[in-house]
């Protein structure tokens, strides 16, 4: 589910580059970068539940935030950002990849929102599916997340907030060089 997730991040990634916009290109570069830290912290989420429960069957899972409610949280913060939560980093990437898209190509901008409602769906299926409802009684000595793996996401989850909260953190070093390279590229196509 975290690959399919990529596809649908790397689809707002070309929808910005498409565009030739200046917007579009700094929505593409920051969904690049967003890109890296959600998904490369999902991964780790999978890993370590992997590590617990061998199996990456969501039907075999249930009720593991009452067990693992520290993973209940950090799961959940990386999904919300993933499917473009505001305030979250992935909202301000992809609303800006749309906004530049818009500008050049409104159908196909248009059709790619249901992209974002697909990446909710699906996101919020598995949260339901492995944290909420009855728990499953395989998983009753289930340990939750542990300091390492705490330490190794933490870091992850302060960037995707910061960005999230105040783009300009990445915004005020990127936009001056994509305005510059829009300018040379687009001289160079028109």
């Amino acid at each position: 589910m975290v690959a399919y997730s990529s596809v649908s991040h790397m689809g707002f990634v070309m929808l910005g580059l498409a565009s030739m916009t200046v917007t579009g290109f700094n929505g593409a570069l920051m969904q690049m970068f967003n890109h890296g830290v959600i998904t490369g912290g999902m991964f780790l989420l999978v890993g370590v539940l992997y590590d617990r429960a061998h199996t990456r069957d969501l039907n075999k899972f249930g009720g593991l935030g009452v067990k693992m409610p520290v993973y209940a949280g950090i799961l959940t913060v990386f999904t919300l950002a993933s499917l473009g939560l505001p305030g979250l980093s992935g909202f301000i990437s992809e609303f800006m990849s749309l906004m530049g898209g818009f500008a050049a190509f409104k159908l196909i901008t248009i059709i790619s929102v249901l992209g974002i409602i697909i990446t909710a769906g699906y996101f919020l299926y598995m949260v339901q599916r492995v944290l909420l409802g009855p728990l499953n009684p395989v998983w009753s000595n289930i340990g939750d997340i542990n300091k390492r793996e705490i330490f190794t996401l933490v870091p992850l989850m302060i960037v995707i907030i910061a960005i999230g909260v105040y783009p300009l953190i990445i915004l005020n070093y990127q936009s001056p060089a994509i305005a510059n390279l829009i300018r040379h590229i687009g001289g160079a196509l028109f």
